[in-house]
């Protein structure tokens, strides 16, 4: 369909006006957005931001007080004592819930509050996925928790659409037999998401990325992984397989990679075990994460950002998202000094012009990123109308 002209434009029907029931829901929703942004507000602060008049404000925080979702949390210190110096939060106690990140060999959970303020975090044990739920709950109930409202997986693999964790090369079974053990124990809402997403989730929000619409995410670790924001909203492809770099074809890898087999392909330059070796031709026998943070000198840095260099001109060419961020453990030990140097080799590789970044949360971020998702997903929830 070709686009609308000014003429067909003009007689387009106006939208209808909305209904007091359906503004009352638009506002609180707006009040209640910015006590989750702002903190707690009095109920002239409010006003001065909702642009709603008093007596709404009055009814909104009354409904939104019967409702159980906000309550009076203390006073402002600056305005007079009284009704109209009291602060209105969320109220945090209404949900707790909890943010898993898991690896190929390893998990942690934390349980949080409604705000998503960290309660309590704790190791699960792998491979033992009756044990993992069972430690899960015990958490939950240090925190205070009878019950968890929200669960977000945070794992390796490709997340189909209607959110089931799909295998790739080497991950274990027991990825997919937790995430079907919480959802068969636990009575709440258990979600999954590819980590490195997730990761980029928490970059867009408390990162390197706070201040950028567009940008991909290239995850450092054991593998190698891409997330992509364009416009503001994360891209999955048709299958939830965007992201999976380690399978593009690169020069350098001696063969190709296969469906089943990244070796051949970006991984078997930029992963872990890739970079540890690179390191060791250069000199290097301590720790990889070591070697990336500088020590093992400035050939070897440049090599490596050689090598970034192949996977990030294809994502400016294909992509042009106009950043990368260098994220995960490697990442976030190369710092700046890694970002600047891939940033030199792009600009002799590619026309399209990208702006390299590093990580500013590091291994976190997945666990970080599956925090704001589990929050996010309540909230929408519990604060619908």
């Amino acid at each position: 369909m070709g686009a609308v002209t000014p003429a067909k434009a003009l007689t387009a029907a106006a939208p209808s006006p909305a209904s007091p029931s359906t503004a009352r829901a638009i506002n609180d929703r707006l009040a209640l957005r910015l006590l989750q942004e702002e903190g707690p507000l009095t109920a002239t602060q409010l006003k001065a931001m909702t642009g709603l008049s008093r007596p709404s404000v009055a009814d909104l925080v009354e409904r939104l007080s019967g409702a159980g979702l906000i309550e009076v949390v203390g006073e402002s210190g600056e305005q007079r004592r009284g009704p109209n110096a009291r602060l209105y939060g969320i109220v945090a106690r209404r949900a707790y819930l909890a943010a898993l990140d898991v690896r190929t060999d390893s998990a942690t959970a934390v349980v949080t509050d409604l705000l998503g303020r960290p309660l309590a975090q704790a190791g699960l044990p792998v491979d033992a996925v009756d044990e993992a739920v069972d430690l899960l709950e015990a958490v939950g109930r240090e925190a205070g928790a009878d019950r968890l409202h929200t669960v977000v997986v945070g794992a390796p693999g490709l997340v189909a659409e209607a959110g089931e964790l799909r295998s790739t090369a080497g991950l274990p079974a027991w990825h997919r037999n937790l995430v079907a053990a919480l959802r068969r124990r636990l009575p709440a809402e258990v979600a999954v998401e590819n980590e490195t997403n997730l990761a980029a989730l928490a970059e867009q929000r408390v990162g390197a990325a706070r201040d950028l619409d567009s940008f991909v995410l290239l995850w450092l670790g054991t593998g190698v992984g891409a997330a992509v924001v364009l416009d503001g909203r994360l891209r999955r492809g048709a299958s939830g397989g965007a992201g999976e770099i380690g399978f593009l074809p690169v020069p350098g890898t001696g063969r190709l990679p296969s469906a089943t087999d990244c070796e051949g392909g970006f991984h078997a330059l930029v992963g872990r075990d890739a970079v540890a070796a690179l390191a060791a031709e250069h000199g290097w026998p301590g720790p990889v994460e070591e070697a990336v943070s500088g020590a093992a000198g400035e050939p070897f840095l440049d090599s490596l950002a050689e090598r970034l260099a192949l996977g990030a001109a294809a994502v400016a060419a294909v992509l042009d998202p106009g950043c990368l961020v260098l994220a995960g453990g490697l990442g976030h030990a190369g710092g700046a000094a890694l970002a600047s140097a891939v940033a030199r080799r792009l600009t002799t590789l590619t026309p399209v012009p990208m702006e390299v970044r590093a990580t500013a949360l590091g291994d976190s971020a997945v666990l970080t990123g599956a925090r704001l998702a589990a929050r996010e997903a309540a909230q929408a929830d519990l604060f619908a109308p």
